[in-house]
């Protein structure tokens, strides 16, 4: 506990200070406070702190006290979203009050040419799927990558990502180490984060502060996650549920399942309309058995895996990826039973088939090589205001045919078979960048097929609130009789004026196909009246076609009905987004 001056000293210096300060703050003392292991290193770490917190307190203090000699830095950002972007923008502010003019660019718009030109150059970028970099920062990527370009730049990398997954990071190393191979003089560690970014985030830009302050050199103290070993998963909160209602919203007829499931959690779930539930699924018994009838080894084996003991069935059955290997899994169990196997991605149990192991003994290295089974995220379609001690779900069952055997999706296919009162893990996944606006604002959703998830959340949110923002739907799928999700809900929204306008597009029941996009260009007059009165538009579906040609489609009504010309429209597009008035989900 503070004694009374210092605690009024602290109070009064928090009162005046910016959100961006704090935020530095944070990071600088956390990554101080790491090294205070002894009473001496409290001592400098006091003594440290006072010399950036500077009397007098009554003002906000600047985010260094020493005048940096760099003056001009690029922060660039791959997002997938928008949390690249996000930090990027709060680290921008910060350099400015620091007296340093940072130029603020997304790694699709960057001129590669100006790459050799950069003298100090800091990259945020996360990892989307299979250790990829987002669909904004590829050119980037492939560029570095494919040419040899010499570099005399400084730079350091802050990548973003999910412990969950086993290549963590995994675009973010790659641009640093090659950024590195390349010239550049690395001046702050690469700084890895979690899904809970924002104090790592934090100390690593007060890192870069520090160093662009004596010159670009390596700064006197590091943060201390730059190096430290990442701990999996142990900022999540696991929650256990169970299956209250499982059913699927196809009628007779369809070609699809779609099902709504509604799972009851004795704990309050800490979720927000526009987040995700994270599942960790088993894989089929029926995979597993296969599996060790084939190699013969024991099922009850306990194996020490990444430092736990856990038995050979249950390694199978609920931890690791057997189901699809990605190549480099497969590469690898190539060189161990010395086969020539060609590059692709194939179940574990076929690979077994077609190259067996040598005895169960080789099948116990081959589990080493194996990694965990990825979480799926799926968008949570219940609202925390409307439905307590609830989580619902909108998931279609994946099915897709490989040499004409019917595969079914992993997931999908585990949460299909779960029975009334079964129980599973899960954790929320947040997206700050797909939030609802204020009550007062109107919005409108674009979300066709299982898109719709997130805008029942919406619904039932802003309802349960009662909020005044107007609210459009635009949702399709192949036939109204036997697909139209939520039909009875949305009947009922718009009766009460919850839901002020519906467009659906059906496509399959009359001769030509007919989808969202089409729908929004024949609703294009009004829609353009919504979004000038300063409607917030949402997306979430599919990334490609549906993505593509609804954001095309916008852009035709901008233009259409905007009156401006297909530059001047893409212009008004990517200040709605800069705004953070259109929003997407795409998977």
């Amino acid at each position: 506990m503070l004694v009374e001056p210092k605690l009024k000293t602290l109070l009064e210096l928090v009162k005046t200070s910016t959100r961006e300060e704090l935020m530095w703050m944070n990071g600088y003392l956390a990554g101080l406070l790491e090294r205070a292991t002894s009473a001496a290193s409290a001592e400098t770490v006091l003594q440290q702190a006072a010399t950036i917190l500077q009397q007098p307190v009554a003002a906000p203090a600047p985010a260094a006290t020493v005048k940096p000699t760099v003056q001009k830095i690029t922060l660039a950002y791959g997002t997938e979203t928008g949390n690249s972007k996000k930090l990027a923008a709060d680290f921008a502010g910060l350099a400015k009050k620091a007296g340093i003019n940072a130029k603020l660019v997304s790694l699709d718009q960057y001129r590669l040419n100006d790459l050799g030109k950069e003298e100090y150059f800091f990259a945020i970028i996360s990892t989307q799927g299979d250790g990829e970099p987002p669909a904004t920062a590829k050119k980037f990527f492939d560029h570095i990558h494919q040419n040899g370009a010499k570099l005399q730049m400084k730079f350091s990398v802050l990548a973003l990502g999910d412990t969950s997954y086993p290549l963590y990071c995994k675009a973010g190393e790659d641009v640093d180490a090659q950024l590195q191979k390349l010239g550049g003089q690395r001046i702050v560690p690469l700084q890895k984060c979690d899904t809970d970014y924002e104090s790592d985030a934090s100390g690593w830009f007060s890192s870069v502060l520090q160093s662009l302050s004596n010159g670009g050199s390596q700064p006197a103290l590091q943060p201390v996650a730059a190096t430290a070993p990442v701990k999996k998963s142990s900022h999540k909160k696991i929650y256990t549920g169970s299956v209250l209602t499982n059913v699927n919203l196809n009628d007779r007829g369809s070609s699809k399942e779609t099902y709504h499931r509604e799972i009851g959690v004795e704990e309050e779930v800490d979720y927000l309309p526009g987040d995700s539930i994270g599942i960790v699924p088993h894989n089929p018994a029926a995979t597993v058995n296969a599996i060790v009838a084939l190699t013969g080894i024991d099922p009850k084996l306990i194996i020490n895996f990444r430092n736990e003991q856990v038995s050979v069935e249950q390694l199978l059955h609920n931890r690791l990826n057997i189901v699809y290997l990605p190549e480099r899994v497969v590469n690898q169990y190539a060189k161990l039973v010395k086969q020539d196997i060609p590059a692709t991605r194939i179940g574990l149990l076929d690979l077994l088939k077609i190259y067996p192991v040598r005895d169960a003994a080789q099948f116990e290295e081959v589990i080493a090589l194996l990694e965990p089974i990825t979480p799926r995220l799926y968008s949570i379609s219940s609202s925390p205001a409307a439905h307590d001690r609830e989580v619902h779900l909108t998931v279609a069952r994946d099915t897709f045919y490989v040499n004409d055997e019917c595969k079914r999706g992993l997931c999908s296919d585990y949460l299909s078979q779960q029975s009334e009162s079964g129980e599973f893990d899960f954790y929320v996944h947040r997206n700050n960048q797909f939030r609802l606006p204020d009550a007062e604002t109107d919005v409108i959703m674009i979300g066709p097929g299982t898109g719709i998830a997130p805008f029942r959340s919406f619904l039932w949110e802003r309802d349960a609130l009662g909020a005044t923002g107007r609210n459009w739907l635009f949702f399709g799928e192949q036939h109204f009789v036997s697909d139209f999700l939520y039909q009875t809900e949305i009947q009922n929204w718009l009766q009460t004026g919850t839901l002020s306008r519906l467009s659906v597009a059906f496509s399959r029941d009359q001769q030509y196909k007919i989808y969202v996009q089409h729908r929004i260009l024949e609703e294009g007059r009004e829609l353009w009246k919504w979004i000038e009165k300063g409607a917030w538009i949402y997306l979430c579906g599919t990334r490609d076609p549906m993505s593509t040609d609804v954001e095309y489609a916008i852009l035709q009504v901008i233009e259409r009905f905007g009156g401006k010309g297909s530059r001047d429209a893409i212009n008004y597009l990517e200040e709605l987004k800069a705004a953070g008035r259109f929003l997407k989900d795409v998977y």
